[in-house]
This record gives structure tokens, C-alpha cells and sequence, in this order.
């Protein structure tokens, strides 16, 4: 099995070898990570929310997207 740190490296070398060094970078950029507790903050407005709300918000969101990787992740 392999170490954490072993899959990142693989991931990382998969990426570069994809995508060359500089469209690596542009890609990792994308991504940002997060911090605080997720869970107790997700209930903090999501127990407040109807699903109706939540899937509004979605829908609302990804039509003001101007996310350039859309056509990748999708």
C-alpha cells in the first residue's frame, strides 16, 4: 500500500507529465484549500435552509460561474 505522501508525488508527476510544469502550476492554482471546521459551519446555515433554498442557490451559482476549467470538469 502506498504512503500519502507517495500518492501525492505520483499525482503531482501524472499532472506534470500530462500538462507540462506551467499549466501544473495553473491547475494546482485553481484549487484552494479550505479552513475551519467544515461540518459544524455547513449546519450552521444549511439547518436553517429548505432544500428548495439550497438547490436555488446551486442553480444561481453556477449561472454566475466564470470558472475557466468548466469545460474540463464537466
Amino acid at each position: 500500500m502506498k504512503t500519502q505522501n507517495e500518492i501525492i508525488k505520483q499525482g503531482y508527476d501524472a499532472l506534470i507529465n500530462s500538462l507540462g510544469v506551467a499549466d501544473t502550476i495553473r491547475f494546482i492554482q485553481y484549487f484552494h484549500p479550505g479552513k475551519g471546521d467544515y461540518t459544524k459551519e455547513r449546519h450552521q446555515w444549511l439547518d436553517e435552509k429548505t432544500l428548495t433554498d439550497v438547490l436555488a442557490e446551486i442553480k444561481q451559482s453556477q449561472a454566475d460561474d466564470t470558472n475557466q476549467y468548466e469545460e474540463i470538469i464537466d
